[in-house]
């Protein structure tokens, strides 16, 4: 098995990676993936923090989705760089049925926080799924890196009392409620979760304001969408985030 080169992808923003075997992933992962001859390994990739999203701006594709597009292209040049020769196919993004909170809990990346975004006892809810590929490769798998869920000690529980729509108390999420204040006129949480700024945990990976409302634009966006589409008392499959973003 070969090392894996995981430099380039850190200095590209990309510093959260992990290795699996194909054959060792459940089979409900294994039949959506459909692998191919020679493909023997899936590659998740992800970022914690605002490098990542640093390096967007250095390079800034344009486009519609320039965090999707500067990742495809990030993947392209590493295996250039760094695999020459090996083959590669790019689950995500794109339009595969990916399940990547089912990868990140098998990784050890994602546990779920009272405000439906994945967390992490360092990264806090500042990091994301940013592509999933197989390859030919022959890494050494990755182990589980799993800090456990912080939200099972936290006490104080900000992020219930930060939300203004109330769609935390209960202890269930109430999309219906977070989708309605979303989507009225003026609303603090347009571009950005008042509840998930106000959690504390990785507190110093907060993204950069600009990243947090493009991301938050992108999701209001599909809500609005959404909503327009469908007649009354129907509920959106996600209200908080776009598929690509988190």
């Amino acid at each position: 098995m070969t090392d894996f080169p995981g430099t380039f992808l850190d200095r590209a923003g990309l510093n959260r990676q992990h290795v699996f075997e194909l054959a060792a992933l459940p089979e409900d992962i294994r039949s959506g993936i459909a692998a191919q001859p020679g493909e023997t390994q899936l590659i998740l990739l992800g970022h914690g923090g605002r490098r990542l999203w640093e390096c967007v701006q250095a390079a800034w594709p344009g486009g519609e989705h320039p965090i999707d597009d500067y990742c495809i292209r990030t993947v392209a040049d590493w295996f250039a760089a760094c695999l020459p020769g090996r083959r590669y196919r790019l689950l995500y993004p794109g339009d595969a049925p990916v399940g990547l909170q089912a990868l990140g809990r098998l990784a050890g990346w994602h546990h779920a926080s009272p405000f439906m975004v994945g967390i992490d006892a360092d990264w806090g809810s500042w990091y994301a799924y940013r592509a999933v590929l197989v390859a030919d490769t022959d890494f050494a798998p990755s182990p589980v890196v799993d800090r456990g869920n912080p939200c099972l000690d936290c006490r104080r529980m900000p992020c219930i009392a930060a939300c203004p729509a109330g769609a935390l108390n209960g202890g269930r999420f109430d999309l219906d409620a977070c989708s309605d204040w979303r989507l009225a006129a003026h609303s603090r949480c347009a571009e950005g979760c008042l509840a998930r700024t106000a959690c504390p945990v990785g507190a110093e990976h907060r993204y950069a304001d600009a990243q947090i409302a493009h991301s938050y634009r992108q999701s209001l966006a599909m809500l609005r969408a959404w909503r327009e589409a469908q007649p009354t008392g129907l509920t959106p499959p996600s209200a908080t985030q776009p598929r690509t973003t988190r």
